[in-house]
């Protein structure tokens, strides 16, 4: 096994980043121990390391004339196949570790849609929750009037994240056109009017479910009637629930940081608009979902559980979509025991590896993040393409063109884990797809 302590010893706090190198160091092994070269060429110690980490203050004024300062962050992972993409995440948890382990990750999600991207993140420690809409401009104004320094259409093209949606794009992107003086494709999550591509909202929570679907076909099932645990309630969440009930499967909870409501009717087309409401526009609590229908119930966070009562429902697939680490040892067994058959992750690391572990020694249809949610950036990067031509595709082309790079992100990391022996596993598979191109990418540009 391939001692990362080059990575720990290094960055000894950066556990989240930690995590994900160990992961992708620990499938990859038949690949190196396939092409010695590799080693000899040390790509493992030059894709770990961000081409360029940008660190700077974000200072701003709120609503009552007080001076605030928040730490902005990108992390240029790694340029070998194209300009960095990644999103911007802002949040109180916001760190370099967070952000590298993103970087990392987007890194082979990016690769294995087969479009020309490479991989970055950014943010900051910024929270717009509570924020009147002139303290987020502020603040967006703030942050790219640095950041437009090191981005650009064929630099870096970050889009949003978590706490990052149309209204902070909007103002970000204004900035920077003010800045650069030019109106460009810089930033991707844009509203339709100046350059958005439809599906964009939609793309990770359709795209997931589109790669539970196939995986379902390999064993010759289908979604249909299927009971499905969704966690969270943002973009990703609301349209992984959207495309289930497109495809029959009956959806029967969701969540935020409060909590989680469990709806044993199942959701549907009203209740989800009422979910749509009640986040998007109210920017209200689930909590407040059980007053509208009460046959359901909400569970509020208990910190002294070490699992989360989310995962401790009977159903056939589960899809995390809220946050990092949200599915534990315990909470992956409680899955087992509850009869899951597929988990589909639309968040990214969404499961610990003591949780992984049990999904694979259980042989489960388990999707890992970095396929299973490409379908943002995916779509992110065919705005990119509408953005360089100057047109705009209808729904339908964006959609079939969407299903058709999940459909072939699935038979990539299909392909890869049989050619190694082993049948299934497609974090082995996705990883090592994505590894290879990235890395031979790198070697054909020589030491840079």
């Amino acid at each position: 096994m391939t001692d990362i302590t080059f990575v720990t010893d290094r960055d000894q706090h950066e556990h989240e980043f930690h995590q994900a190198v160990r992961e992708v160091i620990e499938s990859i092994q038949p690949v190196l121990d396939k092409n010695p070269h590799y080693r000899r060429e040390a790509v493992l110690e030059r894709i770990v390391e961000p081409e360029r980490v940008i660190l700077f203050r974000v200072p701003w004024v709120d609503d009552q004339g007080q001076v605030r300062v928040n730490r902005g962050f990108r992390v240029q992972m790694n340029s070998a196949i194209g300009p960095y993409k990644g999103g911007l995440r802002f949040h109180p948890s916001v760190n370099l570790s967070i952000l590298k382990f993103l970087a990392f990750e987007q890194v082979f999600k990016n690769a294995l849609t087969s479009l020309p991207m490479g991989g970055g993140k950014g943010g900051s420690d910024f929270n717009p929750k509570g924020k009147s809409d002139n303290e987020v401009m502020r603040f967006c104004q703030s942050f790219m009037s640095e950041l437009f320094r090191h981005i650009g259409p064929n630099t870096d093209v970050p889009a949003g994240d978590i706490g990052v949606g149309a209204r902070e794009i909007g103002y970000l992107f204004g900035t920077y056109k003010k800045l650069a003086h030019e109106f460009t494709g810089v930033l991707t999550g844009k509203s339709l009017n100046w350059g958005g591509s439809l599906i964009r909202p939609e793309a990770t929570g359709y795209g997931c479910t589109y790669f539970a679907a196939e995986m379902l076909s390999t064993r010759n099932e289908t979604l249909e009637g299927k009971s499905c645990l969704v966690s969270g309630s943002g973009n990703v969440a609301q349209y992984t629930i959207e495309k289930l009930l497109d495809l029959g499967a009956k959806p029967v909870t969701f969540s935020d940081s409060s909590g989680y409501v469990y709806d044993p009717a199942g959701l549907d087309r009203d209740k989800l608009n009422h979910i749509m409401r009640l986040k998007n526009i109210q920017r209200g609590r689930v909590e407040q979902y059980v007053e509208q229908y009460p046959e359901a119930t909400f569970t509020p966070v208990d910190p002294a559980l070490d699992y989360n009562p989310l995962w401790n429902h009977r159903a056939d697939c589960a899809f995390p979509s809220a946050t990092q680490n949200e599915i534990n040892a315990k909470d992956a067994q409680n899955l087992i025991n509850n009869g899951i058959q597929v988990v589909a992750e639309g968040a990214n690391m969404p499961t610990t590896p003591e949780g992984v572990n049990i999904f694979l020694e259980y042989r489960i249809l388990y999707g890992p993040g970095k396929a299973a949610n490409a379908g943002g950036v995916s779509v992110s990067g065919l705005e990119m393409a509408q953005n360089s031509m100057r047109i705009n595709w209808p729904k339908e082309e964006v959609d079939n063109r969407l299903k058709g790079i999940m459909k072939n992100i699935h038979r990539m990391c299909k392909e890869t884990a049989d050619q190694y022996g082993r049948p299934g596993n497609y974090v082995m598979g996705a990883n090592i797809a994505g590894f290879t191109k990235v890395v031979d990418s790198m070697l054909d540009q020589g030491v840079v």
